[in-house]
């Protein structure tokens, strides 16, 4: 019963998804859909390109990856710190 209902909470947010995308992309649900799937990987990348600059200080570029941030993509900003002895 239990799987019944979440498969039912699934689909009714994967309709609801696909349904603000086409209004997102004032189209049809297909092309919503492909539209969404062709333009999240160069978001991607942009995103990344972006928070990779040197121009950007780490607290910057925290605000920036809560900002990006999504349900379904999370960003993450860190300092990597490097000790070297001789």
């Amino acid at each position: 019963m239990y799987e019944y209902a979440n498969q039912d909470w699934d689909y009714a947010y994967q309709r609801d998804a696909i349904e603000r995308a086409a209004d997102f992309y004032d189209c049809n649900k297909s092309k919503a859909v492909v539209s969404a799937c062709d333009d999240i990987p160069r978001f991607v990348q942009a995103s990344r390109q972006v928070l990779e600059r040197d121009d950007l200080t780490l607290e910057q570029r925290r605000e920036i990856t809560e900002t990006l941030s999504t349900r379904a993509v999370t960003f993450e900003a860190s300092t990597e710190i490097v000790t070297e002895t001789a």
